[in-house]
């Protein structure tokens, strides 16, 4: 009647993706990473991290891992901590592990029980422009205000 077997369809399965890269849990990089290819991070990164918009990449933030900066990706799955911005042009999901302290902007979403989320969530469709700064995501807040006063 209740089985142990795991429904691998279900949309949170980190283990589906294909890592090319893997920075492992004792690594620790400083810079910006300009990906080519898919990447699990298991350690640390210290700054940005940024995909092509038109590439089918993947970044993942492992229960271990750490990134500070920003991270733009077709997709990302976070299940560790992200002190940045996070723009996911097709999908990003959050682990029941994962803290995000930054904003996110993403076409499509999944959330755990227990993920903490620290920021703005503004689902956006896929030909906006990512957030760079702090000053995007006040400008969205300022328009969201002045349209829904006027209407």
């Amino acid at each position: 009647m209740f089985s142990k077997k795991k429904n691998t369809q279900t949309p949170l399965v980190i283990n589906q993706e294909k890592f090319d890269t893997l920075i492992g849990r004792h690594a620790e990089i400083h810079g910006c990473l300009r990906l080519q290819e898919s990447v699990r991070i298991d350690g640390k990164v210290v700054g940005n991290i940024e995909a092509p918009k038109d590439a089918s990449i993947c970044v993942v933030v492992g229960p271990s891992g750490e990134v500070e900066g920003d991270v733009l990706a077709n997709r990302i799955i976070v299940a560790g901590k992200v002190a940045g911005n996070i723009h996911a042009f097709e999908r990003v999901e959050f682990m029941a592990s994962a803290l995000v302290q930054g904003d996110v902007k993403y076409a499509s979403m999944a959330v755990e029980h227990g993920a903490r989320l620290l920021g703005l969530l503004l689902q956006v469709d896929a030909s906006d422009t990512p957030i760079r700064s702090d000053h995007d995501a006040h400008e969205v807040i300022r328009k969201a205000q002045t349209t829904g006063s006027n209407g």
